[in-house]
C-alpha cells in the first residue's frame, strides 16, 4: 500500500492543462531558470507561475522579472513567527493557484504550516546522493570523505533536512583533481535535468509513496 501523489489539489475538479508551479529560491536561481526554460518546450506538463524567495537581493527575483513572471520578496523578519511567515507564503501561493512547491537553493527550512498546507507537494534538489551528505557545502563533504562518486537528488520535502522519500538520483563521477567548484559545475547540470523529470513524472500522476520509497508507475 502507498500513498499516490495527486497532481493538483483541486480534488474532483477538472485536470489542468498543466501543473502550476512555484519556486522558492534565496540566490542566484540557476534550477528555477533551468526549470523555466524547459517549462516552455511544446511537451511540458507544467508552467512556472510564481516565484518567491527569502532574500531581497537575490538574483532570482531579478531574472524571474526579465521573464515577466510574478516574482516575491516575503521578510521572515517581517513576521517573527515562523508560522505568520508561512501563512503569508500560503497566501501568495493561493493567490496563485500552485500546485506544486519546488525549492530550488532556498535556503531556509520548511515548516509545519507549509508542510501541512502543501504535503506531498514541495520537492527539493540536493547536491549529493542522500542520505550521503545532507545539508550545506554537500560537494566539499563529499570531497572530504573521498568519495568517488557523487551526485544529486530530488525528494519530497518534510520536517528533517534533506531527508524527504527520494524522487530520482543521478550519480557524477570525481574526477582527480576535482574542487567543489569543478564537482559542482559537473553536478548542477544533471541538476537541471533531473529537476524537470521529476516535475514531469509527478505532473503524470505517477509518483506513489509507499513507506520511504517513491514508486514510479509505469
Amino acid at each position: 500500500m502507498g500513498v499516490r501523489v495527486p497532481p493538483s489539489a483541486n480534488h474532483g475538479e477538472p485536470m489542468k492543462t498543466k501543473g502550476r508551479v512555484a519556486i522558492f529560491l534565496s540566490g542566484r536561481g540557476s534550477n528555477f531558470e533551468a526549470i523555466y526554460q524547459n517549462s516552455l518546450k511544446k511537451e511540458a506538463n507544467f508552467e512556472v507561475v510564481v516565484i518567491i524567495s527569502n532574500k531581497k537581493s537575490a538574483r532570482g527575483l531579478e531574472k524571474a522579472k526579465e521573464y515577466g513572471l510574478p516574482a516575491f520578496f516575503i521578510s521572515p523578519k517581517k513576521f517573527g513567527l515562523k508560522t505568520a511567515y508561512e501563512k503569508e507564503i500560503i497566501k501568495t501561493l493561493k493567490k496563485h493557484d500552485v500546485d506544486l512547491i519546488c525549492l530550488a537553493g532556498y535556503m531556509k527550512i520548511v515548516g509545519e504550516e507549509l508542510l501541512r498546507a502543501y504535503e506531498n507537494r514541495i520537492l527539493n534538489i540536493h547536491p549529493a546522493l542522500l542520505p550521503a551528505f545532507p545539508g550545506l557545502h554537500a560537494q566539499k563533504q563529499a570531497l572530504d570523505y573521498g568519495v568517488k562518486v557523487s551526485g544529486c537528488t530530488v525528494h519530497f520535502v518534510d520536517a528533517g533536512v534533506d531527508s524527504g522519500p527520494v524522487i530520482l538520483q543521478q550519480a557524477v563521477a570525481v574526477e582527480p583533481g576535482d574542487d567543489e567548484e569543478t564537482l559542482s559545475q559537473r553536478i548542477l547540470k544533471e541538476e537541471h535535468r533531473i529537476y524537470s523529470a521529476a516535475l514531469r513524472l509527478y505532473f503524470e500522476n505517477r509518483l506513489k509513496i509507499s513507506e520511504r520509497n517513491v514508486i514510479i508507475l509505469a
